[in-house]
């Protein structure tokens, strides 16, 4: 099987997915910012921003799209990685499979092809934590904290393995002050905030790290 073909073609469907369903929230907010028809506001004197919550929804709208895309990607990295266990016909060893649940698959399967094959992820050119990110933030998408929000924020174990974390806002992130030399600390959990930039820039991680790992697994496993 062609393992890297069917997951390029997860990766376009997943660029094309958010592109094409974010175009009309986009549009929404560019339009309300711009006080365009049909969003031309009335003269008020109430101190709330016309339109604030078409705006809000146009916005929350927008999370949930890349959520659902992050989503979308951790799978396809999981599905991956998983079907070169299969192709190989070399299964994780028994005693491995717990700390899958212990560490995360990532991991695991990063010992399990380190163990078997001897391929040294620490060669790899892409970011690895940045992957280890998309498979986090995945989780906390999956099993948001609240009902009161489409948001989700991360939890403060996420931020002892994270010492810079992606998925975060610009203002949030000036929230992010020095406890001491080396180590940082937030005042309260950053909400995860995923724009079209940074899926971008996390499916060009996952992909990078395919390309290099294809060919580190083709030669063992074709030799």
């Amino acid at each position: 099987m062609d393992v890297s073909f069917f997951f390029n073609r997860r990766l376009a469907f997943i660029r094309q997915l958010y592109s094409t369903a974010s175009a009309p929230y986009v549009e929404r907010k560019r339009m309300i910012e711009a006080k365009e028809g049909p969003f031309v506001p009335r003269y008020s004197e109430d101190a709330e921003p016309p339109f604030l919550e078409e705006w809000i929804e146009a916005d929350d709208s927008l999370h949930v799209l890349a959520y659902s895309c992050v989503s979308m990607l951790a799978a396809a990295l999981h599905l991956y990685l998983e079907t070169w266990v299969s192709e190989s016909r070399i299964p994780v060893d028994e005693t491995l499979k717990p700390s899958f649940k212990k560490i995360g698959w990532f991991p695991g399967y990063r010992t399990h092809y380190s163990q078997r094959f001897a391929i040294d992820f620490e060669t790899c050119p892409a970011n690895l934590w940045l992957l280890e990110e998309v498979v986090l933030a995945r989780n906390r998408f999956e099993h948001p904290p609240s009902i009161t929000s489409l948001r989700t924020q991360y939890a403060d174990t996420d931020l002892e393995k994270l010492p810079h974390p992606f998925f975060v806002d610009e203002r949030e992130a000036a929230l992010f002050t020095d406890a001491e030399e080396g180590e940082k600390a937030w005042f309260i959990p950053p909400t995860l905030h995923v724009t079209e930039t940074q899926l971008l820039a996390a499916i060009t991680a996952v992909e990078g790290f395919v390309k290099w790992f294809e060919s580190e697994i083709e030669s063992r496993v074709y030799a």
